[in-house]
């Protein structure tokens, strides 16, 4: 009867935690001593819980047993499928403390924060490159496998990543569905509207760490970051000048090809 007067006589004696029942006490103590008596029968993962193992032995069985009520797509976690509910209401609660950036999830927030701090966790085992995404490093990674699984339905062409492809498309089918409300411009992708919004809003949510420099574009953020790390990942393949920015190779290209 605890859970109902909100009485917890048991505390932990690490910290300041009280539950209501032994039982709870037990299973929390294991956050601090890091006992995992909970091990997969699949492979070698162990947990602190029978709800963790749970969840982790979905990821073998394929089951999804969370089903979204306004679209088809299921998830084998509860807590995926909360996240997943956010992209039909447009509740966004995890906010940007840097910019006026709000995201559903806490790793969505995690990976935009990237954009002010400039880490780049994920690194290319061929050459000295970095990435803030893990899609990123997926992408690039193709330009030394030479692997292009996106393929053109219209004609022979292949890209290595799928915005490539649908950047591609485009000179085929000509379609641009999303219009400007306040000008005529017709654009290929949300994303590129969204972008394209902020010539008219004024809107800057990209903030550099460094000097506060705020910015309408990723991208921009991203070349003026490399102004304070003096970092040139541009090369030129005709000689061994390098750039922060792909404009500054296209101006450099001239020197080479008088035109």
């Amino acid at each position: 009867m605890r859970v109902h007067t909100g009485i917890k006589p048991h505390k932990c004696q690490l910290c300041d935690r009280t539950f209501s029942a032994s039982s709870d006490r037990k299973k929390h103590m294991r956050t601090h001593t890091g006992e995992t008596p909970y091990s997969c029968s699949l492979c070698e993962k162990e947990f602190s819980n029978q709800f963790s193992l749970s969840n982790h032995i979905r990821r073998h069985t394929g089951e999804r047993r969370f089903k979204c009520d306004l679209c088809k797509k299921a998830f084998s976690q509860s807590s995926t499928l909360k996240e997943h509910m956010r992209t039909h209401t447009g509740i966004k609660p995890y906010k940007c403390e840097l910019c006026a950036q709000a995201c559903t999830t806490s790793s969505a927030l995690k990976r935009h924060m990237r954009t002010h701090t400039g880490e780049r966790p994920y690194s290319c085992l061929f050459c000295a490159k970095r990435f803030a995404l893990k899609c990123g490093l997926s992408g690039h990674m193709r330009t030394h496998t030479g692997e292009k699984p996106f393929k053109c339905q219209f004609c022979e062409k292949a890209f290595s990543e799928s915005s490539s492809l649908k950047r591609h498309l485009i000179s085929h089918t000509g379609i641009r569905p999303y219009k400007c409300q306040l000008c005529e411009r017709m654009l290929s992708t949300s994303t590129k509207l969204k972008n394209h919004m902020r010539t008219h809003t004024g809107e800057k949510p990209y903030s550099c760490s460094v000097c506060r420099k705020e910015f309408a574009y990723k991208s921009t953020l991203a070349y003026h970051v490399r102004t304070h790390t003096g970092e040139k990942p541009v090369k030129c393949h005709l000689c061994e000048k390098t750039f922060s920015r792909p404009s500054l190779l296209k101006s450099h290209m001239t020197t080479h090809t008088g035109s």
